[in-house]
């Protein structure tokens, strides 16, 4: 029977045969590949999604955190400038006899042991704010 057929038909009937083959195994294996892909390219933006959602929450804590510290520096700063303001420095350690330069020294003084205090809480207030970020 298969002396009947032309050599030639049977060459392209094999080649044919296998480029058949050769294009359902290409098709099965970009199928294949095509759905690893695509469930991979779901899970990695289920994970974005669930990553932005953390930031988010991350990020609101530290604003909160953040506000509270501010609000509790304002507030302490307030009360440091009261008391301080408040404040009559002894002028008998005086270098001058003369009232105004007296005066000056006790503005400049209280001037300087203001700006200590304000910075001392600066620092207490940042590290307040380092502990309660880092409690996370």
């Amino acid at each position: 029977m298969f002396g009947l057929i032309n050599p030639l038909y049977k060459i392209l009937g094999i080649v044919g045969l296998v480029a058949a083959l050769f294009g359902f195994g290409y098709y099965k294996g970009y199928s294949a590949e095509k759905a690893r892909h695509d469930a991979f390219k779901a899970e990695i933006e289920a994970s974005v999604l669930a990553q932005e959602k953390v930031n988010q929450q991350i990020i609101k804590r530290q604003d909160l955190v953040t506000k509270g510290i501010a609000n509790e520096y304002k507030a302490k700063i307030a009360r440091l400038e009261s008391i301080y303001n408040g404040v009559q420095y002894n002028s008998s350690a005086a270098v001058s006899s003369d009232p105004s330069t007296t005066s000056r020294i006790n503005e400049k003084t209280k001037n300087l042991v203001l700006d200590c205090s304000i910075t001392t809480q600066q620092l207490l207030s940042l590290q307040d704010w380092i502990e309660e970020q880092r409690k996370q």
